[in-house]
């Protein structure tokens, strides 16, 4: 049974679970994709069994630059740049930490989604400004 925690920290004994995800702007033509697993560097608390829990996260700036964010084929270019980035991210991680759970896809997705709601805010705030 894979077990899986977005935004908080837990832990098992000898497994790695995604915790959360940040995304933050860097400027108005890129987006920070951190994929964030729980296993070695920062102690961040300790499970009922004592086992440490420890944070790892590993981030990808996406740039946008050269796309025109208000059109169909721009948006959609931004959003392959964020999945792509946020799979390598996760697969990084998961060569470090090959018993991480869940799986680099899993986490890539959700690493994605949270990135899309940036993502999202630009495409939109491009397509105002038409």
């Amino acid at each position: 049974m894979r077990k899986m925690l977005v935004g908080t920290a837990v832990g098992l004994a000898a497994s790695v679970l995604v915790s959360g995800i940040a995304v933050a702007q860097k400027d108005a033509g890129e987006v920070s994709v951190t994929a964030t697993r729980i296993m070695s560097s920062k102690t961040v608390g300790r499970t009922s069994s004592g086992v440490p829990i420890v944070d790892v996260s590993m981030s990808y700036t996406v740039s946008f630059q050269g796309l025109n964010l208000a059109s169909a084929a721009g948006a959609a270019e931004a959003e392959k740049r964020v999945k792509d980035a946020a799979l390598s991210a996760c697969k990084d991680i998961g060569r470090q930490y090959p018993d991480a759970t869940p799986s680099d896809a899993e986490c890539a997705r959700i690493t994605a989604d949270k990135a899309m709601v940036r993502v999202h805010e630009m495409v939109a705030a491009a397509g105002r400004g038409r």
